[in-house]
């Protein structure tokens, strides 16, 4: 019995510890920074990642930030430069390869970063010290520098502290709100340019425009995944492709925590009286999954989540039982 409380234990700690906004709450210095990961829906996005480093600064550097009174949008931008898309602990920070290493940063990762922008530089300083510096920093030395690890889960995530906001000219470009966002020209800049398309050619682009001002969550089919799907799209009704396309927007806004927060059924854009084409969502381990009773789709990745509008990336198209025989 010993042994089998000590395995339940280990498992539930295992479970629990990849949580940014609870390893944070231990350290009453770094409170600006954890909320800021909240409101800006970052936190999710964090918890969601593997193999990441997060730099997190204490409330003094981020009253700095906050005194230049950016938008929640931009603000959002720079704290993404400090998720890095790789393991850097304290050890590794010090080991760094011929001195210096350039890692890609979330800002990178979504999209929103043009070019190299987005990319942060890593230098083994003398006397110990480790420098931090986005590639597009107008600083002519390291933005940052080391101050302490904060909590290390080998190779999952590492937590450390560092003496400055990491920020840069792309990062602090002005944002436009949600609301000025186009979400067919928005996919089709990051990545889903053949459903954006495919909602323009359906003339379904006002539906989707419209629905943004009250929330909106869009699923969008991978290129690979639409190609597959595009025999069976051609022999459906005009009424029918319009349908299965309404069907992967949801007329509320959903962040990637909501979503595994509250799994169950979920109306669609589609959705008129009788004709249901409903989906549900469920949660298998940190993976949200859609499952249509046709199909499971899979969100492989996020585009944007800024309340009212989120975007998310999934490997299957949504089939719908209104129009396809269930699996």
């Amino acid at each position: 019995l010993v042994i089998v409380g000590v395995l339940l234990l280990a498992v539930a700690d295992t479970s629990d510890a990849h949580n940014i906004t609870r390893i944070l709450a231990d350290h009453p210095s770094l409170s600006t920074f954890n909320h800021y990961l909240t409101i800006t829906h970052l936190a999710g996005e964090i918890d969601r990642r593997r193999t990441i480093t997060v730099c997190v600064v204490d409330n003094a550097a981020m009253d700095d930030l906050l005194s230049k009174h950016f938008p929640l949008p931009t603000i959002k931008n720079i704290l993404s430069l400090h998720v890095f898309a790789d393991y850097f602990n304290a050890k590794k920070l010090h080991q760094v390869t011929q001195g210096s290493t350039t890692t890609s940063s979330l800002f990178q990762a979504t999209g929103e970063a043009a070019g190299t922008s987005g990319y942060v530089n890593i230098t083994d300083m003398k006397g110990g010290k480790v420098g931090f510096s986005p590639v597009d920093s107008s600083s002519q030395g390291p933005v940052a520098t080391y101050v302490k690890s904060i909590a290390e889960l080998p190779y999952d995530i590492a937590v450390i502290q560092i003496s400055h906001i990491l920020s840069s000219p792309e990062a602090e470009a002005p944002t436009g709100s949600p609301t000025d966002l186009n979400a067919t020209s928005l996919m089709a800049k990051q990545g889903c340019k053949e459903f954006s398309d495919l909602i323009i050619a359906q003339g379904a682009d006002a539906t989707f425009a419209q629905s943004v001002q009250g929330g909106l969550t869009i699923f969008c089919p991978s290129g690979d995944a639409l190609k597959s799907f595009m025999p069976k799209y051609k022999n459906l009704s005009n009424d029918d492709k319009t349908s299965i396309i309404l069907y992967h927007g949801v007329p509320i806004y959903n962040s990637l925590g909501m979503l595994k927060s509250s799994n169950g059924l979920v109306n669609t854009l589609a959705t008129e009286g009788a004709k249901k084409f409903d989906f549900t969502v469920q949660n298998n381990g940190d993976t949200v999954q859609l499952e249509t009773k046709v199909v499971t789709a899979t969100i492989t990745g996020t585009l944007i989540d800024e309340d009212p509008l989120a975007v998310f990336k999934i490997d299957k198209v949504l089939q719908p039982t209104e129009l396809f025989k269930a699996a």
